[in-house]
């Protein structure tokens, strides 16, 4: 059976959650589930990542505030020092959660979000664009861990929403 031409959110013992059709296809396309080896690599490839990136600001974090676009260092409520810190703890937490496969979801959706934030404050250059990249590995990590209840509460949202558009035309 032919895989849907449509855009897909992998999610692990679930199946394909099909964005464009609101349902699981489960079944279908069991290939496009990412393996739990491939998902195991990863988690610890990015939880070594970001363990590592925040002992790196810990140990220097005047030179990690650096990066900051001068704009983005201008809005901070504390001197760039305690903000690194403060990066280098959150960091640090999230390779913590994901080294040891606990809330995965969780810290891979901070992860994401502080890497956006990152090529917000930083820009797109030479070194931050390989943010990018872990960036797509962070959410495929968060979109592969999701629990069942949460996919099942954003089914129901969906459907009620396109249930009142329905009611709404006729």
């Amino acid at each position: 059976m032919a895989c849907p031409p449509s855009l897909v959110l992998l999610v692990s013992d679930v199946g394909i959650y099909n964005l464009a059709d609101g349902d699981y296809n489960i079944g279908k396309c069991s290939n496009l589930i990412m393996n739990k080896t491939s998902f195991h690599i990863l988690r610890v490839g990015l939880a070594i990542t970001f363990l590592w990136i925040g002992v790196l600001i810990f140990k220097q974090p005047e030179a990690w505030g650096g990066y900051l676009a001068p704009w983005a260092a201008n809005l901070l409520p504390v001197p760039i020092e305690q903000a690194m810190m403060g990066t280098a703890f959150v960091d640090i937490l999230i390779g913590v959660f994901l080294l040891i496969d606990s809330f995965v979801w969780i810290a891979a959706l901070v992860g994401a979000l502080h890497l956006i934030a990152v090529l917000v404050v930083s820009g797109i250059t030479d070194i931050t664009v390989r943010d990018i990249g872990i960036l797509a590995g962070m959410v495929a990590l968060m979109a592969d861990s999701l629990p069942k209840t949460l996919i099942d509460k954003i089914q129901s949202w969906t459907k009620r929403g396109n249930g009142s558009e329905q009611t709404n035309q006729s």
